[in-house]
């Protein structure tokens, strides 16, 4: 009964422990997508470009497709404003799996802009982003964005 016992505990073990890798995978894609947008798309901190993304990452925006001169040309001419807008992001994650060393998440993206304390405009995206597992941890290598009209 003491082995059978064990084998039992062992196993129930083993399916806990992949289910919270399983879960700690999800919540570090998730988190990346917040992180980035908040240190590239808000403060525009180019230099972070590599904590976030892949060499060859590719952004489809809007219907247009961006590689990384576009994205690194975007965040410098951010940074070089001298007064620029405030961008708030917020996220509903719809879903996110994680299959071995690829991950992949969809989700609702809300920007509230804002100048001088003033907001300017709320905008709203529907966005999935797919990412691999590096030495370094997670990187997005995909993100696709389509804008829709706020209510």
């Amino acid at each position: 009964m003491t082995k059978r016992l064990f084998i039992f505990t062992l196993i129930l073990s083993i399916g806990f422990s992949a289910f919270a890798q399983q879960k700690s995978d999800q919540k570090q894609v998730e988190d990346l997508i917040q992180n980035s947008f908040d240190d590239l798309f808000s403060s525009f901190q180019i230099e972070k470009v590599p904590d976030y993304y892949t060499d060859d990452f590719i952004l489809l925006e809007q219907g247009e497709v961006w590689d990384m001169d576009m994205i690194n040309n975007y965040f410098k001419q951010g940074a070089t404003q001298t007064n620029p807008n405030q961008r708030v992001n917020r996220f509903e994650f719809i879903e996110t799996r994680v299959d071995g060393n690829r991950a992949w998440t969809s989700y609702w993206n809300y920007a509230t802009i804002s100048k001088n304390g003033e907001v300017i405009r709320d905008i709203k995206w529907l966005e999935s982003a797919t990412a691999v597992r590096t030495k370094d941890g997670w990187r997005l290598d995909m993100l696709h964005s389509t804008r829709v009209e706020v209510e």
